[in-house]
């Protein structure tokens, strides 16, 4: 589904000189699976999903999405994935209906297919009783909800979800994970970015660590286990980032 093969994004700073945010890195997410993306703040996971949703530009490499070259096929990857973020950008004027109308709208589909998808989606989301509630009188909860829907709206392979459960409430966060997980039965692509470990474990088939644009590590949670000698998640990751900063003569990120 998504495949970036040296995948690089390097920024100019007038004062800093080149920043790399990302440095040739290769990863794979399939079908029917979680990918991990588990790193600290700045480790260049929202990159990376930017570039994979076709809002920046890589400096080098190639990243495929169910087919499509994000650089030289943006729309028809555009309307391969789903995207959901902490950052709800719900219309305070628009009722929760109208938003994913909206969007649905924008991704072609008509009507009366876009109203048996909308009620699909508002019954399975739990999302009825905030059908006709304007954005401004919605809680992070109800945006988050709207937001899930939206992004669901035109049934795409890919759903990418970055840092979203962040500024949750443990309660709405939990709920969004759990519709994570119902999706992967789907057979979604999911590609899941966080710095939470107790998430990464909870939900991740496969989990890349990510810090300062290299990928440290990439495996299943139990190959990783085995490979790197330790059990606990947390461990390993404070490890390897460990690890790099001092190869790398810089301080670990706190």
């Amino acid at each position: 589904m998504i495949h970036a093969h040296n995948l690089s994004k390097e920024y100019s700073d007038l004062r800093r000189g080149k920043l790399v945010a990302l440095a040739s890195v290769n990863f794979s997410a399939e079908a029917g699976e979680i990918f991990g993306l588990l790193g600290p703040n700045g480790a260049g996971k929202t990159t990376a999903l930017r570039i994979i949703s076709t809002v920046l530009r890589p400096t080098g490499g190639t990243v495929t999405v169910n087919g499509y070259d994000v650089v030289t096929q943006p729309s028809e990857v555009r309307h391969q994935i789903g995207f959901v973020s902490a950052n709800t950008g719900v219309y305070d004027r628009m009722t929760a209906w109208e938003e994913v109308e909206y969007f649905g709208r924008l991704y072609g589909i008509v009507q009366p297919r876009l109203r048996a998808r909308m009620e699909y989606l508002f019954d399975r989301l739990q999302m009825n009783d905030i059908r006709d509630l304007l954005g401004a009188k919605m809680s992070t909860g109800m945006k988050q909800k709207v937001s899930i829907a939206r992004a669901l709206v035109h049934d795409p392979p890919v759903l990418i979800f970055d840092e979203a459960t962040s500024g949750l409430d443990v309660l709405v966060a939990r709920a969004l994970l759990q519709t994570v997980a119902e999706l992967r039965q789907y057979g979604k692509c999911i590609v899941f970015s966080t710095h939470i470990m107790r998430e990464a474990e909870k939900l991740c088939d496969h989990i890349a660590i990510v810090h300062r644009g290299h990928i440290l590590t990439s495996g299943r949670l139990d190959e990783l286990r085995e490979v790197h000698g330790e059990q606990d998640l947390e461990e390993l990751f404070f490890r390897l980032i460990s690890e790099h900063d001092a190869a790398h003569r810089r301080p670990v990120l706190i």
